[in-house]
């Protein structure tokens, strides 16, 4: 049997979610179709034990649920995200169904043809809300890592007692890469770390936190369009920690606290890993971001003409002190464990349409595509940064679904 449903959004994380909400608003028929077996499954089983958002809980703007608790600069750890969203699909009666997984979107004559297992669902609309943090990204020449060395991908890591005795190799010093690291080393572990071309920003800035500066300098709303190169869509995300109340990641404290601070990881001989010699020029790179994004905030202060007090941040340099290594044996440095904190793939590819472009993103504008009643929504920078945030992805959810209801 055939079910016939008006759309069929695939994936219940918040984007699909935010979707739902606004068909529901509308009264149109609908369902979600999740793979997981609960609401939530990403914070609930890939974040490590002591996550929190990295953006303050004014920013958590779920469309009909925004914040509005008592502790608006604090910052949601993972078990109140995940309470967020399931009493946020409760309050609304969204209708979620889980366990279903679609493997396949074909075009019709009039809609799509979905299938799930054996299940097979017909709809005039399609929104893929997938994301793209789909399936961990590990380099293939992990496999030629010693049998011993016990290898996570960092959504697969939960605390410092869950990991063998022993030193921590970190790849990957973006958000969850420094987080983790920085656990890790406070905890009294040995770590090395990777450090990738990820940028920084201070926690606070200027008597706010830094995530005020950059809403109200337009950081998150900027455009696809703006950016230097359609690759630009996969930076590395800021180095920054919500965790104890929000403070500043710096990798030059991180080398001070005693952190072995390593270029880019490029392959495994024997036991050893090859390193590239950019240690030094990633860590500037770092610096360099954040003295740029302290110029634009600077730069509007000036011109908005705000009363606000000047801020002094500590100048560190300890990186640039280290020892750039271009072999680290394993065994030597103790090394029991190696985390990859080094994102994630995506695939479109159940969508049996010439939809994507040659990166694998999708082709679309503002998350509607070349085919009629087939959107996509949740990714960033699918309109603006904030597209693929907690606060900007219920903007483009209203945006597909007006598309959706001027459909009939």
């Amino acid at each position: 049997m055939t079910e016939n449903v008006g759309t069929v959004i695939v994936g219940g994380g918040q984007a699909g979610l935010a979707v739902s909400y606004y068909l529901t608003q509308h009264g149109r028929d609908h369902v979600i179709l999740e793979g997981a077996s609960r609401a939530a499954e990403a914070w609930r089983n890939h974040r490590w034990d002591s996550f929190t958002l990295v953006t303050p809980n004014w920013l958590t703007r779920m469309p009909g649920a925004e914040y509005q608790g008592a502790d608006p600069d604090g910052f949601l750890p993972r078990d109140e995200i995940i309470a967020y969203f399931e009493e946020y699909i409760e309050r609304f009666k969204l209708p979620v169904r889980y366990g279903v997984r679609v493997t396949s979107v074909e075009p019709k004559e009039a809609g799509y043809l979905l299938h799930a297992g054996e299940a097979q669902v017909e709809a005039a609309n399609v929104v893929m809300a997938t994301g793209l943090f789909q399936q961990p990204r590990i380099p293939h020449f992990g496999a030629n890592l010693p049998a011993e060395i016990q290898q996570l991908h960092s959504s697969e890591y939960r605390n410092p007692g869950a990991l063998p005795p022993g030193a921590v190799l970190v790849v990957g010093s973006a958000q969850s890469g420094s987080q983790i690291a920085e656990e890790l080393y406070q905890s009294g572990r040995k770590v090395f770390m990777s450090v990738s071309r990820a940028g920084r920003g201070p926690r606070r800035y200027r008597g706010k936190d830094i995530t005020w500066w950059l809403d109200k300098i337009g950081f998150f709303d900027m455009t696809v369009d703006k950016l230097p190169s359609p690759k630009a869509k996969f930076s590395s995300s800021i180095q920054a920690s919500g965790a104890r109340g929000g403070h500043t990641i710096n990798l030059h404290q991180f080398a001070r606290d005693g952190v072995v601070l390593l270029g880019r990881v490029q392959g495994v001989e024997a036991g050893k890993i090859v390193l590239a010699p950019d240690l030094l020029e990633n860590l500037a790179r770092a610096d360099k971001f954040e003295a740029d994004l302290l110029k634009r905030i600077d730069d509007y202060i000036k011109e908005a003409a705000l009363d606000v007090p000047p801020s002094s941040l500590p100048e560190l340099r300890d990186g640039y002190e280290a020892e750039v290594i271009r072999m680290l044996d394993l065994k030597l440095a103790g090394v029991t464990n190696v985390i990859w904190a080094t994102g994630y793939r995506f695939d479109f590819g159940l969508v049996n349409l010439p939809v994507v472009d040659e990166d694998g993103y999708p082709i679309q504008k503002r998350g509607i595509t070349g085919y009629p009643g087939l959107y996509f929504v949740g990714l960033p920078w699918l309109h603006t940064l904030n597209s693929g945030l907690l606060s900007g992805v219920g903007d483009d959810a209203a945006y597909i679904v007006s598309d959706i209801v001027a459909r009939g």
